[in-house]
């Protein structure tokens, strides 16, 4: 276990990070039902995955941050994230049908 000024930035990064690995075996396995052909396709499919998830990310922060400046309440931040959380995860979901686990991809 880390302790000291690094431990918030280095338990989010390993959070994130186990996180993002888990919901793609999930997503690939379960949602898509997707098979990748070799090691490279998979990696290639990860990173646009990423992307993908990077994006959405910033949708999610862009209302929570935008329901802070406007209504300056931890009640409506939070409300701003559950809104920008679900329109991240519908857009998401959309564009990894389309982009990322597209049976045409690679």
């Amino acid at each position: 276990m880390h302790s000291g000024a690094l431990q918030l930035p280095v338990s989010i990064f390993l959070g994130t990070a186990i996180g993002l690995l888990a919901k793609y075996i999930l997503d690939k396995k379960y949602i898509f039902q997707f098979k990748t052909h070799s090691t490279f396709h998979n990696t290639q499919l990860f990173a646009l995955y990423t992307i993908m998830g990077l994006v959405t990310t910033m949708i999610f922060w862009s209302f929570e941050y935008s329901f802070h400046l406007i209504f300056e309440s931890k009640k409506m931040r939070y409300f701003g994230g559950i809104i920008g959380l679900a329109i991240g995860y519908f857009i998401k979901y959309h564009l990894d049908k389309r982009f990322v686990f597209h049976k045409n991809f690679i």
